[in-house]
C-alpha cells in the first residue's frame, strides 16, 4: 500500500487497484469562445488545474495506473438531453446550438473534445456521459469493476458540479476516493472551496482531499 498526505487523514491506496479519473477537461468548458465562456464565466479559473493535472496524468501513465477520461455531452439528436437541462438558465446559447466550436456539448464536435494538453492516448478509457455524474447512464462502474479498481484519484472540472457529483456517487458505490484540490477547478472559487469542505466533512463523509505534489511523492 502507498500513502499520501490528505485531509481529514492520510489516504492509503494500492496502485494496482487504483484508477485516475480526468473529468470534463473539454474545450467547451476551458477554451475561450466555448460554452463556459458564453455563459459569462472566466475560463482562466479552470485552466489553473490543467498543469497540475498534466503532471499527475503523466506520472500515472508512467506508473501504470488505470486512466479514465470523462466527457459530458449529448447525441446529435439530443434524445439523451432532458428539455429541462437544455432550457434551464434561460441563456442565449443552449446545448445543441451552434457555437464557435460547433454544436455545443454535442458528441463528435470540436468543443466536446478533451483539451490537447490532456488528450487521451491509446489504451485509456473514455466515458461519455449525458449528465453530471460519470456513473449515471454510463458503463463506468462496470469498467472499474472488471479491472478490480477500488481506489479513485479525482481530477476535473467543475469542482462543485460534475466532480463533486461523481465523488458522491463513487462513495455510494463503495470506492475510496481522493480528490486532488489543485487538479480540480471551478468558475466560482467560493463554491470550489465549499465542495472540497463537503468531501472531508464529518471526517471524510465522501472521501479525502489532497494535492498533486503529495500524491506524486507517494508514487515515487
Amino acid at each position: 500500500m502507498l500513502v499520501t498526505q490528505a485531509k481529514p487523514y492520510n489516504f492509503q491506496y494500492n496502485p494496482q487497484e487504483t484508477a485516475l479519473l480526468v473529468i470534463d477537461f473539454q474545450r467547451d468548458f476551458l477554451y475561450r469562445g466555448g460554452f463556459g465562456e458564453s455563459l459569462g464565466n472566466d475560463v482562466s479559473l479552470l485552466q489553473r488545474a490543467v498543469e497540475p493535472t498534466k503532471r499527475v496524468l503523466e506520472a500515472s501513465r508512467n506508473y501504470g495506473l488505470s486512466i479514465f477520461h470523462v466527457r459530458e455531452g449529448h447525441k446529435p439528436d439530443l434524445s439523451d438531453c432532458p428539455i429541462s437541462k437544455r432550457i434551464r438558465g434561460n441563456f442565449e446559447k443552449k446545448i445543441g446550438d451552434i457555437g464557435p466550436m460547433g454544436g455545443i456539448l454535442i458528441r463528435g464536435e470540436y468543443g466536446h473534445g478533451i483539451i490537447d494538453e490532456l488528450a487521451p492516448i491509446d489504451g485509456e478509457m473514455i466515458i461519455d456521459k449525458p449528465g453530471k455524474s460519470a456513473f449515471t447512464m454510463t458503463n463506468l462502474d462496470e469498467e472499474l469493476d472488471c479491472r478490480g479498481i477500488k481506489y479513485l484519484i479525482f481530477t476535473g472540472v467543475t469542482t462543485e458540479v460534475c466532480t463533486l457529483t461523481t465523488v458522491a456517487q463513487a462513495n455510494d458505490y463503495g470506492y475510496e476516493v481522493l480528490t486532488l484540490e489543485d487538479c480540480v477547478g471551478s468558475y466560482k472559487p467560493d463554491l470550489h472551496d465549499s465542495a472540497l469542505k463537503m468531501i472531508t466533512s464529518q471526517n471524510g463523509i465522501f472521501g479525502w482531499v489532497g494535492n498533486s505534489e503529495d500524491f506524486l511523492k507517494s508514487l515515487r
